[in-house]
């Protein structure tokens, strides 16, 4: 037997189902907004879709381990009847669940995993959802790998290999990087249809009708038995898209929910107070002129149009967004969505083609936001440039032609962006307001490594914590302006989880708790010297941590990161998840 309790695996098991559906149509919703030139009059049909790939996933990795040792035990069949429930909302048993099993293997072994991952590969919005997808994946297979007792070679072989043909399918080409746009722009809209492709190799989606000659199967255990009466009322929270759409219509949301669901995504995010501030104070701006124009006074001429100067992974795309869900909701722009480009959008290589290119382009984000990456780039330095030059005429054109339909963000490394504007007396009269996206300092780094973990369900013990801390304290100490940034901690918390995964997967008798959590050996430093971690070693490091409720500090040991502590100071409990380095002999105790 597995050292899991038998009642806890299908529980486990559920929950993991349910957050693959969420991820997928979750997904499925992001590239709706973020793609509405290529999903218009089909967004619906996209999400529904992307509902059917997580069942197909789902199959693909159950059946896939269930079958290598080739023969299903009474443990992996109940959880075939869970499996079946979160698939079609029906327990099934005996010949009808024989019968599905049949079906659903036939069709799995057929699909590529590339087809079932292919979104989150190509579709540049879901890029950093990759991390959270392996977690899942791996997790799940773990789980199914483990339900009749510790693992078997062969199991362990195969999870394995489901791991390798993730990371071998997501991994290559990194289209979420600034100098990737043209390979985003070409592969997403080839991704979409490749998906919709791919609906006609999805196992069904409707249980088959038993057959009469079916030879029966093993009633599960008592144990299933009861997980399977309480399961119907967890599983209705988790029907199909398209079921739960039906069964319960939710009102569209008013501008003023809106509104605030746009400025609740902007104060989540990590760091960034000085954009937060400066983006809450233009909401307030516009909402004050709008009062304005209701009661017929005067207004204020306003440009819309910004410079985001900053590093790379500083969040400047992700605030992007929120500014256009922002001034959608506010009624300034009908639509409010986010168009991303670079020069490679705009600017073509031979005489004529330019100007097409950048009307298309602009075209795509009338009535949203164009965000413009590197935008320095429009315009070589060093030499002629007749094909740049023409891309930003027609640019400053269509401002003014669409100048109520149309808000444009150049964004890019400071120093450039300045150069940029001073070439054009156009652009800088067009973009007066500038917001400075300083890099994440290592307090925040680790927080957003944090963040991913937690989302991604993975515990970390103090260990774990104080090593991520030093690590990403020396890379900030040692960083370029090329420093990745958010994106830094991201491929931190990735190969973690790949790490992790190939840590536990010789261990036969697996535990819930070590499936979830990542050990201070998971966390590795590709950049990072040995010497870069020495402090883990030294007597005297402290971590500084504040309470959220009055910022009081304290110095503590990496004992108390990830704990419950008390503030000596107003007495409110919080978690010391995360502190900035300090020494013993330097206290600073406030």
């Amino acid at each position: 037997m597995s050292t899991f309790e038998f009642p806890d695996l299908p529980s486990q098991f559920r929950q993991l189902l349910g957050k693959c559906r969420d991820l997928y149509v979750s997904s499925g919703e992001l590239a709706v907004r973020e793609n509405p030139q290529q999903l218009e009059g089909s967004a619906e049909q996209f999400v529904q879709l992307m509902d059917d790939l997580h069942r197909a996933l789902l199959v693909k990795v159950f059946v896939s381990v269930c079958q290598c040792d080739r023969r299903w035990s009474t443990q992996e069949k109940f959880l075939a009847e869970v499996l079946v429930f979160h698939l079609w909302d029906q327990w099934l048993s005996g010949d009808a669940l024989r019968d599905a099993l049949v079906e659903m293997s036939d069709k799995a072994m057929e699909l590529k995993w590339y087809a079932l991952v292919r979104p989150f590969d190509q579709i540049a919005a879901l890029r950093n959802r990759v991390g959270e997808l392996e977690a899942f994946v791996v997790r799940l297979a773990n789980l199914v790998a483990r339900a009749d007792g510790p693992i078997q070679e062969v199991e362990a072989a195969q999870i394995k290999s489901i791991q390798e043909e993730l990371s071998r399918h997501l991994r290559p080409i990194p289209i979420d990087e600034p100098s990737e746009h043209a390979a985003a722009d070409h592969a997403g809209p080839q991704a979409i249809e490749k998906v919709f492709d791919t609906r006609s190799q999805l196992p069904p989606l409707k249980a088959p009708a038993p057959s009469p000659d079916a030879p029966k199967l093993p009633d599960a255990p008592s144990a299933g038995s009861q997980e399977r009466s309480a399961a119907p009322s967890a599983g209705k929270e988790k029907l199909p898209a398209a079921k739960a759409a039906a069964a319960e219509a939710q009102p569209e949301k008013t501008p003023a929910e809106r509104l605030a669901a746009a400025m609740a995504e902007l104060d989540k995010l990590i760091g960034l107070a000085q954009i937060k501030e400066e983006v809450r104070t233009l909401a307030n701006f516009l909402k004050v002129q709008a009062k304005r124009t209701e009661a017929g006074l005067p207004t204020t001429e306003l440009t819309l149009h910004m410079v985001f100067n900053g590093n790379p992974g500083t969040g400047k795309t992700t605030v992007a967004r929120i500014v256009g869900n922002i001034f959608g909701a506010m009624g300034i722009l009908k639509k409010g969505h986010l168009i991303e480009t670079d020069r490679s959008g705009m600017v073509a290589e031979y005489a004529g083609q330019t100007g097409p290119k950048s009307h298309k382009k602009i075209d795509e984000a009338l009535d949203g936001v164009l965000f413009i990456d590197e935008a320095y780039t429009l315009i070589a330095v060093d030499s002629e440039d007749p094909y740049g030059h023409e891309a930003v005429q027609t640019l400053l054109k269509r401002m003014e032609d669409n100048r109520d339909r149309l808000v444009v963000i150049l964004a890019g490394y400071p120093d450039e962006m300045e150069r940029l504007l001073q070439s054009n007396p156009g652009l800088s009269s067009r973009f007066s307001r500038q917001l400075e996206f300083v890099d994440y300092t290592p307090l925040e780094l680790s927080s957003i490594f944090g963040m991913m973990c937690d989302k991604s369900q993975y515990k970390l013990c103090a260990a774990t914590r104080a090593k991520a801390i030093v690590g990403l304290t020396w890379l900030h100490k040692h960083r370029d302006r090329h420093f990745g940034n958010g994106r830094t901690a991201r491929n931190l918390f990735e190969l973690a989880i790949r790490r992790q995964a190939n840590r536990i997967a010789e261990i036969a008798e697996l535990t819930v708790e070590q499936l979830s959590t990542l050990d201070a050996a998971d966390v590795e430093f590709e950049d990072c010297p040995p010497e870069a971690l020495a402090p883990l070693a030294d007597a005297k490091l402290r971590f500084h941590i504040e309470c959220p409720a009055c910022e009081h500090g304290k110095d503590v040991p990496q004992k108390f990161l990830g704990q419950k502590v008390r503030c000596p100071k107003c007495k409110q409990e919080f978690d010391a998840a995360w502190g900035e380095i300090v020494y013993a002999g330097e206290a600073n105790d406030e």
